[in-house]
C-alpha cells in the first residue's frame, strides 16, 4: 500500500507540475530561478517514476483521457527516454483521437535531452500524419535545432497546421533562406498559418510582413500577444507612435495602447500609465507596463495598493457565463497609482523622453541580455524579441526551454 501511495504521489506531482510549467513560461511572476526551482520538482517526480519502471507509464497511460494534459507530458518523457515503443504507441493512439494534447507531448520532447530524442524525431517529421510532423517540427524548435529537408518539406505541405508550424521553427531558427517560401503563405486562408508565416518573416526584416502583424495585433484572437512584441520590436518608432496614437481613440483599444506603450518604452508616456491605474479593469496591466519602462519592482518597492478591489476578470463558478478565459493579469501587482506617482515625481529626471527604455534603462543589446538572466518570464519575452533586433541571423533564445539548458546558453 505505501509503495502504491508514493506511485500515485509521483504520478499526480509529475502530471500537475507539468502542466503548471506550460502556464509559467508566460508567468509575470515567474523569473529563471523559480523556472529552476519549478523544472527540479518536475525533475525529483519523474525520478521517482523512472524508479518505479513500466508501472509507472502503466499508471500514467491509464489516466489519459479527453482532458487529459500533464500527463501526456510525463508519459512522453517516460516512453521516449526509455524507448518503449508500445507507450509511445498508445500515445499516439491517444493523441489521434484528442489533438488538442499534442502540444503536451512536444513539451515533453523539448524537455529531454536532444541526443536522446533526436532518432525519434526524425521519425516524427518523416510520418505521413500531420499532427506527428506538426510535433516533430515543434521538438525541433524547442531545441533549435534544425529540421533540414523536413522543414522545407513542411512549408510545402498541403495541411495548413504543418505550415504553420514549419513557418514557426523557420522563424526560431532564423532561417534567411527560407525567407521567399515563407512569404508565400503571407495571406494564407488559414489564421494560424498566416499568423506564423509573417511573425517569422517579419523577424528576418520583412517589412511588408509587420501591417499584416498589426492586424493580428489589434484583434482579441489567440495570437494577439505573439504579435505585439515582435511588431514593437521591429516596426519604425515614428509608425508605432502613429499607431498608438490612433488606437487610442478607441475605447475598446485600451488595453493594447497600455501594452504597446509600455514596449515602446518611452517615458513621456508614465503620467497616462499611472492615470490608467485608477481604472480597475487596466490597472494592473498599466503597472506591468510601467514597470517595463522605468524597471521599478511594484513589489519590492512596496508600491501595491494595501487594499486590493474586489474584481475578478476571469471564470467563475456559473455555467452560464460564457467567460472561460483565465485572467491574463492575476498574478500582476494592483499598483497603487499615489504611491507611484510620487515615485515618478522623484525620479523622472534620470529619464529623457522620447527615448526607449526597458527596465528601467535606454534599450540595448546590454540590457536585454541582463534581462534574460535576471526578469521575469513575460519580461524575459520581450528581451529576447528585442535581441533577435540586434542579430538578425542567431536563432531566438528559448525562454521556455528547461531552466538548466537556459543557463548553459546564457553562460555561453
Amino acid at each position: 500500500m505505501l509503495i502504491t501511495d508514493v506511485l500515485t504521489q509521483h504520478t499526480e506531482e509529475a502530471s500537475f507540475l507539468g502542466l503548471l510549467r506550460s502556464i509559467a513560461v508566460r508567468q509575470p511572476h515567474y523569473d529563471l530561478n523559480h523556472l529552476s526551482t519549478l523544472d527540479n520538482r518536475i525533475e525529483a517526480h519523474l525520478d521517482g517514476l523512472r524508479i518505479a519502471g513500466p508501472v509507472a507509464i502503466e499508471t500514467l497511460l491509464e489516466q489519459l483521457n479527453p482532458n487529459a494534459q500533464g500527463e501526456i507530458f510525463a508519459a512522453t518523457v517516460l516512453a521516449f527516454e526509455t524507448a518503449d515503443t508500445s507507450a509511445m504507441t498508445r500515445l499516439a493512439e491517444h493523441l489521434r483521437a484528442h489533438p488538442d494534447g499534442a502540444r503536451y507531448m512536444s513539451a515533453a520532447l523539448g524537455w529531454l535531452e536532444w541526443s536522446r530524442v533526436e532518432p525519434w524525431v526524425q521519425k516524427l517529421l518523416g510520418s505521413p500524419e500531420a499532427l506527428f510532423r506538426c510535433i516533430g517540427l515543434a521538438a525541433c524548435g524547442m531545441h533549435r535545432r534544425d529540421p533540414g529537408a523536413a522543414l522545407i518539406a513542411g512549408l510545402a505541405h498541403a495541411d495548413a497546421d504543418v505550415i504553420a508550424q514549419s513557418a514557426r521553427t523557420a522563424g526560431e531558427l532564423r532561417r534567411r533562406d527560407l525567407l521567399p517560401t515563407i512569404r508565400a503563405h503571407r495571406l494564407h486562408p488559414d489564421q494560424g498559418a498566416r499568423f506564423w508565416a509573417n511573425w517569422a518573416t517579419a523577424q528576418m526584416g520583412d517589412e511588408e510582413a509587420l501591417p499584416l502583424l498589426r492586424q493580428f495585433a489589434e484583434q482579441a484572437v489567440a495570437f494577439q500577444h505573439r504579435a505585439l512584441p515582435v511588431l514593437l520590436a521591429w516596426q519604425s518608432r515614428d509608425t508605432s507612435i502613429a499607431w498608438i496614437r490612433q488606437a487610442m481613440q478607441q475605447p475598446q483599444q485600451r488595453r493594447l495602447v497600455i501594452q504597446a506603450v509600455g514596449l515602446l518604452g518611452d517615458p513621456v508616456s508614465i503620467p497616462w500609465l499611472i492615470q490608467q491605474m485608477r481604472d480597475i479593469p487596466n490597472a494592473r496591466v498599466a503597472g506591468e507596463a510601467f514597470s517595463l519602462i522605468s524597471g521599478a519592482d511594484l513589489a519590492l518597492l512596496d508600491l501595491e495598493l494595501r487594499d486590493t478591489p474586489d474584481y475578478d476578470a476571469g471564470p467563475n463558478d456559473d455555467p452560464a457565463d460564457a467567460n472561460v478565459a483565465l485572467d491574463e493579469d492575476e498574478n500582476l501587482p494592483w499598483p497603487d497609482p499615489d504611491l507611484i506617482e510620487a515615485w515618478w515625481q522623484r525620479e523622472k529626471d534620470v529619464y529623457q523622453n522620447g527615448k526607449g527604455y526597458f527596465l528601467g534603462q535606454p534599450i540595448s543589446e546590454q540590457g536585454y541580455r541582463q534581462a534574460l538572466v535576471k526578469a521575469q518570464q513575460r519580461q524575459r519575452q520581450v528581451a529576447a524579441l528585442g535581441l533577435a533586433r540586434f542579430h538578425p541571423t542567431e536563432v531566438l533564445f528559448p525562454v521556455a526551454a528547461p531552466a538548466w539548458r537556459q543557463r548553459v546558453l546564457l553562460n555561453a
